[in-house]
């Protein structure tokens, strides 16, 4: 039994693999995966420095630097993601070969 495809067949292939190559490539991107821990770490720093006790604010000699920290990390991931919403990574091109 041999297998016959059109060229609507081959066409259609083509454009679903660059669909999941591109969706590949967002979902890889090292902005998302930067943005995304440090967002999730400056939850948790931040929410530690808000729960901070006087003993542990006179360690730090009076500053709560959980608090500053965790909205540093905050702003440094939604910088990430901003980055990665506002200036996507375009879809690979077609390969051409030269010989």
């Amino acid at each position: 039994m041999s297998d016959h495809y059109s060229d609507r067949d081959v066409q259609r292939e083509v454009t679903e693999l660059e669909q999941q190559s591109a969706t590949a490539t967002r979902l890889f991107d090292i902005r998302t995966i930067i943005g995304g821990l440090f967002v999730v770490y400056g939850v948790i720093v931040t929410l530690a420095g808000l729960t901070a006790s006087k003993a542990e604010l006179a360690k730090a000699q009076g500053v709560n630097i959980n608090l500053w920290t965790g909205l540093g990390m905050l702003a440094l991931g939604i910088f990430f993601l901003l980055w990665l919403w506002l200036r996507p990574l375009a879809p690979p091109g077609p390969s051409s070969d030269e010989e």
